[in-house]
């Protein structure tokens, strides 16, 4: 007599079942990923309430009372208190970066003291202390060149703890056979830094020093802490008055626009410079 054989599901003499490969999974998983968030952003919009937004964060007569002089005056000053930062952060945090990699103990200990306690504060304190306790460390002196010099002082101390770093890993970045080669042609040993060590470091940490510019435009806000003038007036310190004024936030939206338009563009270069350098050194 024929016996009849059944199989179960899965067995080898059966039909297998269907099995999602690794790529399906994956495409499953993040679908499921994309529909949940969809799902929270409808829900979000649903949920809002659009005039009650419209009028507290998006009055366009107050948008439009701001300018020109949010271009012109709290703009402009950012820029400049940035820039000024930044120029003056650079060369104290080169200078940092060099005495960190002194062969003299004392330059290497002061270098680092330096570093982890100016990483380690807050910038607001920075701020704090330029404006409030170097007048009353030192009377009757003034800081030069103003606002803008109070708060390139101020950016320099909190910027150079860490562009010194990012100064000393690109110096150790460059191949010691290029110092050694300088050394040969009869340079001395702060000539090879100086001419051959130093401009290619340079190449390779300007991703870094391009997102340090990022955070330090996002600092200079704190400039409100100094007590500057109308005419010295930044973003922040622009929007929060004429918020107060206005009783209307529509005016820190627009400073918030003010300074994606400054932050984004920057952050891009800063992702592409990588992306080149990642490249060229594959």
């Amino acid at each position: 007599m024929a016996t009849n054989t059944t199989s179960t599901p899965g067995s080898s003499t059966g039909v297998p079942r269907s099995r999602l490969t690794r790529r399906q999974r994956r495409r499953l998983s993040l679908g499921v990923q994309y529909a949940a968030f969809v799902a929270v952003l409808v829900l979000l919009a649903l949920l809002a309430d659009w005039q009650t937004l419209r009028t507290n964060f998006a009055r366009g007569e107050i948008a439009r009372e701001m300018f020109p002089d949010v271009l012109t005056i709290a703009l402009r000053n950012t820029a400049i208190y940035t820039l000024s930062g930044f120029a003056a952060g650079l060369v104290l945090g080169v200078l940092l970066a060099l005495m960190r990699l002194s062969s003299v103990p004392p330059y290497r200990w002061l270098a680092t003291a330096y570093v982890e306690i100016f990483r380690g504060l807050p910038a607001l304190l920075i701020f704090i202390f330029v404006g409030v306790g170097v007048p009353l460390a030192f009377p009757g002196t003034t800081i030069p060149g103003g606002t803008v010099g109070k708060v390139a002082l101020a950016l320099a101390l909190v910027s150079a703890a860490y562009m010194a770093e990012t100064v000393r890993a690109g110096i150790q970045a460059v191949p010691r056979g290029q110092r050694e080669a300088a050394r040969s042609l009869g340079m001395s040993s702060s000539r090879a830094m100086v001419s051959i060590v130093i401009p290619q470091a340079f190449r390779i940490i300007v991703p870094p020093l391009t997102n340090e510019l990022v955070l330090l435009f996002k600092d200079s806000s704190l400039v409100l802490f100094l007590g500057v003038q109308l005419e010295d007036r930044e973003l922040t310190k622009f929007g929060r008055d004429l918020a107060s004024t206005k009783a209307n936030i529509t005016p820190i939206l627009v400073a918030g626009l003010c300074y994606l338009v400054i932050t984004v563009p920057l952050s891009y270069l800063a992702r592409r410079l990588e992306t080149r350098n990642a490249r060229a050194s594959a």
